[in-house]
């Protein structure tokens, strides 16, 4: 939704290409921008694990583990860091946060700041003999057997590291393994929990994993967890809705899982799949797009969601932008479409201006590199606009069968007439079919003429409705088509 903001024209559709002559808030309208931040062999022989932020004085920070294998903790991990001073165009060089001699090690970053009193928290878990699966039980904060639950603090915008132990606050003896979930958390910015700090964890509880919230009500002075929700549950994120309530978006195949919290990430719903958000079990990320703004204003309900969109592996990185509060995801644009792993995201601005940048990290080239990439909105090429497809029971071959596509715009403002195509598996056809303009709120539902080939097998085959309008913004929705030989 937009208020007296129309986007202009897509200037170009780019390759990824490298960031390292463009500045990030400087780039052409209408690109993605990227630059490696780590490499496999240079400085540690592995790297994994992205966390993201801006900071309150704008300041991007990218931490990640520095590892000696692939393999997660137990092992002689550290958390390294690199910070950016203008939008993610240059880095400093990479700075250690926490490393300790062998059998020590310290992974799977999370950054959160709180943007009341500027400082900013690093979450990871700390091993000594065990990770996850093979934690203790109990709490006690010197058992080399108790994956540990520790936060690095920073007041100087994340020049120095102060170091904490928050175990014995956050777990459950009855726990075995905890971790924070890598990324980023959230501070509350309204409501009856407003500055409230929230860091997601997965836990493992008799033998099954299950997501937990840690919230702190004073700015970090002390920590509690919330009531676990799953089984199921895995790396997760939260994000702060329009409406005050906060939406868990939880790693799962072959779909996200989401679950919601009316009492400030508290007590979840239990959780639902999200069959829009297609996922290998791989973690992703998911943010308001414009953090700060009024529940009134019409980006409020904009959330960004990144991941790999698919059921078979980890590839395709996708970007994603919700206009109403997660009900529907109707604008993506891929990032990679080969390999690529966990990936976040954070606004690098309030996201009110007309055509403001995101920052994207993520694990490239099969775990060889650790990547920043940054894009705009006119990248993206959105338009607030759910697309629903509905076919038929069957589609028989060698014939054409109209199908229903359905738009519904949710701009402010009215939107000119567009079109509807459709993408369909090789040897069927259809005409791309016009869409009237649309007022705020207004839908239009159009018929597509699909034909199916006369020696096409019975089964399901994929379709995908491409809405567009100014010949560059889209909205996408996908459906199954079941066709019959008889």
């Amino acid at each position: 939704m937009q208020r007296r903001v129309p986007l202009a024209a897509l200037a170009a559709t780019l390759a990824l290409v490298a960031a390292t002559t463009t500045a990030a808030h400087g780039a052409e309208a209408g690109t993605l921008t990227s630059q490696d931040l780590a490499t496999a062999g240079t400085g540690s022989p592995y790297y994994r694990i992205p966390a993201l932020t801006t900071t309150s004085r704008g300041t991007v920070l990218a931490a990640y583990d520095a590892r000696p294998t692939l393999g997660d903790l137990p092992g002689n991990i550290g958390v390294v860091m690199r910070r950016s001073t203008d939008g993610g165009a240059t880095w400093q060089p990479q700075q250690v946060v926490r490393k300790e001699a062998a059998p020590k090690g310290f992974g799977d970053p999370s950054l959160l700041v709180d943007r009341e009193t500027g400082r900013i928290f690093l979450f990871y878990a700390a091993s000594v003999n065990q990770g996850f699966f093979g934690s203790a039980t109990g709490n006690d904060e010197s058992d080399p057997n108790v994956l540990q639950a520790d936060y690095s603090y920073s007041d100087d915008d994340g020049l120095t590291w102060r170091h904490e132990r928050i175990t014995a606050d956050l777990k459950n003896p009855a726990w075995g393994g905890m971790f924070a979930a890598s990324g980023e958390g959230i501070q509350l910015r309204r409501g009856a929990h407003k500055g409230r700090l929230i860091q997601q964890y997965a836990i493992r509880r008799d033998g099954a994993n299950y997501a937990v919230s840690a919230y702190s009500d004073d700015h970090g002075k002390t920590w509690r967890t919330g009531t676990p929700v799953g089984p199921g549950g895995d790396e997760n994120k939260t994000v702060e809705l329009s409406d005050g309530r906060v939406m868990l978006n939880n790693r799962s195949a072959p779909y996200r899982t989401v679950a919601y919290s009316s009492d400030g990430g508290v007590t979840y719903t239990p959780f639902q799949p999200d069959t829009e958000l297609p996922d290998p079990a791989n973690n992703g990320s998911i943010t308001r797009f414009a953090p700060n703004v009024d529940p009134s204003h019409p980006r409020a309900q904009w959330l960004m969601f990144s991941n790999t969109a698919t059921t078979s592996g980890r590839s395709n990185l996708t970007v994603r932008l919700s206009c109403d509060n997660g009900r529907n995801w109707p604008i993506r644009r891929t990032v990679e479409t080969g390999s690529a792993a966990y990936s976040t995201l954070t606004p690098l601005s309030d996201g009110t201006a007309a055509n403001p940048r995101t920052g994207l990290l993520w694990e490239r080239d099969d775990y060889r590199r650790i990547t920043y990439s940054s894009f705009d909105l006119r990248w993206l090429g959105g338009i607030c606009a759910p697309v629903t497809v509905t076919p038929p029971a069957a589609l028989r071959a060698g014939t054409t069968t109209g199908i229903d596509v359905r738009v519904v715009s949710q701009n402010d403002v009215a939107v000119p007439a567009g079109s509807v195509a459709l993408t369909l598996p090789q040897g069927y056809s259809a005409p791309a079919v016009p869409v009237p303009a649309l007022a705020p709120g207004q839908g239009a539902t159009v018929k597509v003429p699909v034909t199916v080939p006369a020696g096409a097998s019975a089964g399901s085959v994929k379709v995908t409705a491409d809405y567009r309008i100014r010949g560059w913004q889209h909205a996408y929705g996908d459906a199954s088509l079941t066709v019959s030989t008889s």
